[in-house]
């Protein structure tokens, strides 16, 4: 066959004749995306992203079906290329109903693969869910206690009855390793001989440390209390998260190789300047635990403490004296674990004082239910107005409050009743009203003006290039889980840093989904029926507000399979394989570019094999031609004319109504997911590197 000369993309280049610019493209190196061409199939070019610029014609090719001529000049890289395909991209995702990935996992800050877990829980895979937890969480028994549970606000379940306590199945299997001695370390890359210094270990800390040691990076992790854990550990009760727990999970990271420097103070026992010298990169994981004031007359009296201050030494000696009557200021969680802390050391009145409502109370409503339960008194709309000294003994003088107009954050504003002013004698006050960022200790970052590092979003990275910084010394006071996921952001960015690679931390593909959960069609969830959240076993109120104890003791084998049983598998199967997923992360496609209408949902799950989501399709043809072409049997068809052409199956049945035993084989000719296998796993991602161990 003679050869044909032309130019691809401003180089010479040689093809077959009859080759078309696609093959020939694919040849010489380079990528062009296309859904409906399969070499196995006749071109089709119905889908237009393979289009590519012919010099001396008006309009874009497709390079599926244009075959080369002798010195034709073809460019498949150019902007308007690029353009054009970005179009085609954005026009189909505006017509695409579906999820990539389940709305928990795009709710979760840490990108667990919840869908995953949660099935493997259910099917009894318990090891497995806890290398699918701990490849993007190291974290698991830890953040299976004390996560506020942003995954569950997202899951769909609550359309039925509640959502699936994901949390709770998050320490199930972490349990399960504790319980029967899993080895959980995990494999790690070979040594590129660099070492990073981690200050803090805390979440983020930990978590960085964690997946340095992944990337084989040495790294040493400096404190300044005697124990890891920060946050969790000395702001967080035993009985809500156990220390042996942190420690179990922390002897991980330790087997792992990473260094622990305890009792080391950053700003006076070492400084940063010190450790950029002596390290290649530094991670800055500080935490916020420098109390807020109440900005109350009398405040500095003895007897006044915060609840952070008061919660570390008690996490240090749960012997702590405290007198018989306690008042806790404030109404997050903070308040709250500091009142049910006082009455486990012997309190024998302790009352929350917060100055809104209790509806509007940031902490979790079952703690306050907890708390309730246990003893403690809660007194609303109520503010501290001064504290005086009377005896040994402390007055605190309060205020009504009304509620006025909504403030910032959106909740009505509390506003002082003229005149109501009370007062209460009590032996302590523990003023748990929020915590900051100590900067102190830090030279050479830049700051914003709440004291708080500046650093890049997705990486960490600060305007100082080797030094890194992540959690809530750069976003404030957050949720653990938000620390976690910041630690392992910046561990990639820095293995990419300390490589000379250009640092973007750790990149994250396109994700559709099919919206808010006042937008989720009724058909979605008609197929199930309501089933009770199974309830955490617990201890009586009673006994548990005596001691330390942990409260939650945890599903059983039977509980913990039957409650991620009711998980409904959102998202798509094949979101690690989809080509329409992976075409519009490369080329930065959007589903809001084109309004209008879309596809109605419509699942056909009738087949004993295949499942058919015709609201995915998008028409491609590829499964019509394979019936056409290989397996000589009509078994799905276009039907309709433009917007509204759809492929059916045959007759418009239903799939368990095709009479053909190769339906099941067109899942393979699918390139976006709408036509999937049942047994295809429902992970969609993939667990690093662990030992192959069976389960013991």
């Amino acid at each position: 066959m003679s050869a044909v000369q032309f130019t691809l993309n401003g180089a010479p280049c040689t093809a077959a004749r009859g080759d078309t610019i696609l093959d020939a493209a694919k040849a010489a190196g380079f990528f062009i995306p296309t859904f409906c061409h399969r070499d196995d199939l006749k071109p089709f070019a119905s889908c237009f992203v393979c289009a590519v610029e012919v010099e001396g014609r008006r309009t874009l090719v497709p390079s599926c079906s244009t075959e080369v001529t002798e010195g034709m000049v073809v460019n498949t890289e150019n902007e308007r290329v690029k353009r054009a395909r970005k179009t085609c991209l954005d026009l189909l995702l505006s017509d695409h109903v579906g999820d990539c990935l389940g709305p928990c996992m795009t709710s979760c800050p840490a990108g667990i693969d919840i869908p995953g877990f949660v099935n493997h829980i259910a099917n009894g895979r318990h090891r497995d869910a806890l290398e699918l937890i701990v490849n993007n969480m190291p974290l698991a028994g830890c953040l299976g206690r004390v996560c506020t549970r942003p995954c569950e606000e997202g899951c769909r379940r609550q359309l039925v009855e509640k959502p699936v306590a994901i949390c709770q199945l998050k320490r199930f299997p972490a349990d399960r390793a504790a319980e029967e001695g899993w080895d959980m370390v995990p494999s790690q890359l070979p040594s590129i001989g660099k070492k990073v210094a981690v200050v803090g270990a805390g979440p983020s800390g930990l978590s960085a440390a964690y997946y340095l040691r992944m990337f084989g990076i040495d790294c040493t992790v400096f404190d300044a209390h005697e124990a890891p854990g920060g946050m969790i550990r000395y702001g967080i009760p035993s009985y809500r998260l156990p220390r042996s727990v942190i420690d179990r999970e922390v002897a991980v990271i330790e087997a792992m190789g990473a260094e622990f420097r305890y009792s080391t103070k950053l700003g006076s026992d070492i400084t940063l300047e010190q450790l950029r010298e002596e390290y290649d990169a530094v991670f800055l994981g500080l935490g916020a635990q420098k109390a807020s004031g109440m900005r109350t007359p009398g405040e500095e009296l003895p007897g006044v403490r915060s609840g952070i201050e008061f919660l570390g030494a008690v996490s240090r000696d749960e012997t702590l004296p405290i007198g018989r009557e306690i008042i806790v200021v404030g109404g997050g969680n903070t308040a709250i674990d500091a009142s049910r802390t006082a009455l486990r050391l012997g309190a024998e009145s302790v009352t929350i004082l917060y100055r809104r409502a209790r509806e509007q109370m940031p902490a979790w409503d079952e703690e306050i239910e907890d708390a309730l339960d246990e003893g403690v008194k809660l007194e609303t709309l109520a503010a501290p107005v001064k504290i005086e000294s009377v005896g040994d003994r402390l007055s605190l003088t309060c205020i009504r409050m009304e509620l006025g107009a909504p403030d910032e954050s959106g909740r009505r504003r509390p506003v002082p009743v003229e005149g109501s002013e009370f007062s209460m004698e009590v032996d302590e006050i523990i003023a748990a009203i929020g915590q900051n960022v100590d900067s102190s200790m830090v030279s050479g970052v830049d700051l914003t003006s709440w004291g708080s590092i500046k650093a890049d979003e997705v990486t960490g990275q600060t305007l100082l290039a080797n030094v890194f910084a992540g959690g809530d010394c750069v976003t404030g006071a957050d949720i653990a889980v938000n620390a976690v996921a910041a630690g392992r952001r910046a561990a990639f960015a820095i293995h990419q840093y300390l490589l000379g690679e250009p640092v973007v931390g750790d990149p994250r593909g396109y994700v559709h989904s099919m919206g808010a959960l006042d937008a989720i069609p009724e058909e979605v969830t008609a197929p199930f029926e309501k089933t009770e959240r199974v309830s955490m076993p617990r201890l009586e109120a009673k006994t548990r507000a005596s001691g330390f104890d942990e409260v939650e003791t945890g599903f059983t084998e039977e509980q913990a399979r039957a409650e991620a049983a009711r998980c409904m598998e959102c998202g798509c199967r094949d979101a690690h394989e989809c080509a329409l997923r992976d075409f519009a992360t490369r080329f930065d496609a959007s589903a809001s570019r084109f309004a209008g209408d879309k596809r109605v949902y419509h699942r056909d799950d009738s087949h004993p094999e295949l499942v058919y989501e015709e609201h995915k399709c998008i028409q491609c043809g590829c499964c019509v031609r394979a019936c056409d072409e290989l397996l000589q049997s009509p078994c799905v068809g276009f039907a309709g004319r433009g917007f509204d052409a759809r492929v059916k199956p045959a007759l418009d049945r239903r799939l368990a109504l095709i009479n053909s035993n190769e339906l099941s084989k067109l899942a393979s000719f699918c390139p976006v997911g709408a036509l999937t296998l049942k047994n295809d796993a429902v992970a969609t991602l993939k667990p690093g590197g662990f030992p192959d161990e069976e389960e013991n």
